[in-house]
């Protein structure tokens, strides 16, 4: 996958974490503090540490030591800052950007962009908070946060944490984009993505029938919403995962008290049913 991101310049990974009502047990968090939980983590993931040279590991005569590089251009972080801004628009119009301003120089740089570009959206809230601060205030309150822009290894972390609110990494879709989406709703937009779960493969659960397929049908929605301009195909397939859910139907990694469990496929079925209603 990372080949096809960079190939295609993929460089916004929208992690959407959305906690549906009916699964709202289903999350170690306290119940109170997750209603009305929809959040968009937005990644950079094309630049950063992840990327940066020098990149090694070599021997000295005192051990060996080992160098990565956290590395951002003006260029890199302007095109992130505005796709949040963008969907910001769309949404709650706020706008949280992470870095560690108190001690990097990409984050301070990462910071006074954000507050530049932020000039061209009067309409969204701009705010700034320290990545380990988020970590625990995503706990804490999670529902204060609408997007939350971030770079390449902030937001791989920070977007797998807000996976416990929503019950499950089986939950969660992605979308990389290599474009900025519009939020006009007059002017339609198709912009190059590849779209999948944020979760891995789960070979340990392979051909048993565990595993929830709910991430990538929603995932099949995202692109129908950023790619194909088909927004009310998007809205469908997400109204058909919350009657799912509300029906009681669970795969077992969100299985509780009172439901009832299925295998991948009759989940997937159960989907199929909901949409040809």
């Amino acid at each position: 996958n990372s080949e096809w991101v960079n190939r295609l310049d993929a460089f916004a990974n929208l992690r959407p974490v959305k906690v549906y009502p009916s699964l709202i047990n289903s999350s170690p968090i306290k119940p109170h503090l997750l209603e009305g939980v929809d959040i968009m983590v937005v990644r950079e993931l094309t630049s950063g540490l992840y990327f940066g040279s020098p990149k090694k590991v070599w021997n000295t005569s005192r051990g060996r030591r080992g160098v990565d590089t956290l590395k951002y251009t003006e260029k890199e972080i302007v095109r992130i800052l505005r796709v949040g801004f963008e969907l910001a628009q769309g949404r709650r119009k706020l706008l949280t950007s992470t870095d560690k301003f108190n001690v990097l120089e990409s984050s301070r740089l990462w910071r006074e962009v954000a507050t530049e570009v932020s000039e061209d959206y009067p309409d969204v809230e701009l705010e700034h908070i320290l990545v380990d601060n988020l970590a625990m205030q995503l706990i804490r309150d999670p529902a204060h946060y609408d997007v939350i822009v971030a770079e390449n290894t902030f937001g791989d972390i920070i977007s797998d944490e807000a996976a416990v609110l929503s019950g499950s990494l089986g939950m969660l879709p992605s979308a990389s984009l290599a474009g900025v989406p519009s939020s006009d709703e007059d002017r339609s937009f198709s912009v190059l993505g590849l779209y999948e779960p944020i979760h891995g493969s789960a070979p340990d659960i392979a051909g048993k029938g565990l595993a929830n397929p709910l991430a990538t049908i929603l995932s099949v929605g995202m692109m129908f919403k950023y790619s194909f301009d088909r927004e009310e195909v998007n809205t469908k397939i997400e109204s058909a995962v919350e009657s799912v859910l509300n029906n009681g139907i669970r795969t077992h990694d969100i299985m509780s008290k009172g439901m009832t469990e299925v295998s991948t496929q009759e989940m997937g079925n159960s989907i199929v049913a909901e949409l040809e209603n």
